[in-house]
């Protein structure tokens, strides 16, 4: 595409991003690029934008009706079957308004009290946050990095238990790295929880952002053993761009935790709005045609981000992501005066996140949100190189 007709698509798309109001594309400034919060820039599903008018025009503003929420349970259920073979009971899913608060409830309500919470590294950063803000400590427990491909340290997370650990969080597809787990390392996973009986909170959220020559496999799935030791956190949220609209699902796969979570009562999950609830229920019944068209295209653009990086910053190490919109960009073999993530964001005018915030071993790297057209990902990734490159 010759460079000043890709200026000229890249301007009017991007002024049509900042008009539709964003958090992404407003902080960035006028002159700014957002690649920094995690949402697509593709629009959003028309089988979801058709529930939402149905829900505005039949004027349903008030309380969550439980026939409503029992849909919601029904449709997470389906697509849970129908996307991962995974058998859920409708019955064992609950509704809250994102995963932040399910990851409070398991903190709060399903951890031993006063334990810390285990984390590996480098992490989803409210991930750092809610333990301490629930007067938890975080157990750090930095991934092993081979190369770029990064792999859960099991005998860190054994210490972890031992130092007296009680919930580890486990994100799946993981948010920043990318990694998808396989079930081998995920029975790995397993042995260490039940040999130290640990719970585990799942988060998800990501889990329909797979492409090929990967498969999201739910961690509660993969045994009994893991069923009887884990909450699952999901939602339509990341997948079909809703986190807005507020709604999340928490599945829950064993008796005891069933019974404590009625034992909590009707306030303690509260949130999830009936709009959110709409919305999720048309992604997963009627979403996934709009969803694997997009899922080609991220595609395309993880590969195309490793052609422009192998061209304009070969010392830039990437894996394309085995999930996720999100890249993991380590600077770390560059001789850069300062952290990469605060030069993009100062000098290039791209928001993104720097690594620092994801934790222990985000050091010298970078996450960057690649879900936007294929010419604004280009124009960003010059503009990175142009910076990075002259330090």
């Amino acid at each position: 595409m010759p460079a000043d007709l890709r200026q000229a698509i890249d301007t009017t798309t991007v002024a049509m991003l900042r008009a539709r109001g964003s958090f992404k594309w407003t902080a960035p400034g006028p002159d700014g690029l957002g690649a920094a919060v995690a949402e697509m820039d593709f629009g959003a599903a028309p089988p979801i934008v058709d529930a939402l008018a149905g829900l505005s025009a039949d004027a349903n503003f008030g309380y969550l009706p439980p026939s409503l929420a029992d849909e919601l349970a029904a449709a997470c259920a389906e697509f849970e079957r129908r996307r991962y073979g995974w058998d859920v009971d409708p019955e064992f899913v609950r509704h809250v308004p994102d995963v932040i608060k399910a990851l409070e409830i398991a903190i709060t309500h399903f951890s031993r009290p006063g334990s810390p919470v285990i984390l590996p590294t480098p992490a989803y950063m409210p991930f750092l946050a809610v333990p301490g803000l629930l007067g938890r400590e975080i157990i750090q427990v930095p991934m092993r990095d081979e190369a770029g491909f990064f792999t859960l340290d099991l005998d860190a997370i054994s210490g972890g238990f031992r130092g007296g650990g009680h919930l580890l969080i486990f994100c799946n597809p993981c948010n920043p790295l990318g990694r998808v787990y396989t079930s081998a390392e995920m029975a790995s996973l397993t042995d260490v929880v039940e040999r130290h009986g640990g719970r585990v909170f799942a988060d998800e959220v990501h889990g329909p952002l797979v492409y090929p020559g990967t498969r999201h496999i739910p961690y509660a799935s993969t045994s009994d053993a893991a069923a009887s030791h884990t909450l699952t956190a999901t939602s339509a949220s990341k997948a079909w761009n809703l986190p807005g609209l507020k709604c999340a699902q928490v599945i829950l796969t064993n008796e005891p935790d069933r019974r404590r979570w009625e034992e909590m009562g009707l306030f303690a999950a509260r949130g999830a709005s009936n709009p959110g609830v709409v919305a999720n229920i048309a992604a997963f019944r009627h979403g996934e045609a709009w969803l694997d068209e997009v899922l080609g295209y991220l595609d395309d653009s993880r590969r195309l981000l490793a052609r422009l990086l192998g061209r304009l910053l070969p010392q830039v190490r990437y894996r394309p992501p085995d999930g996720t919109y999100l890249a993991w960009l380590d600077c770390s073999a560059m001789d850069l005066p300062h952290s990469p993530g605060a030069l993009v964001t100062d000098r290039a005018h791209i928001t993104v996140v720097d690594g620092p915030a994801f934790g222990a071993g985000g050091a010298g790297a970078f996450r960057f949100n690649f879900a936007t057209p294929q010419p604004i990902l280009a124009t960003m990734v010059e503009r990175i190189a142009a910076v990075l490159n002259t330090g």
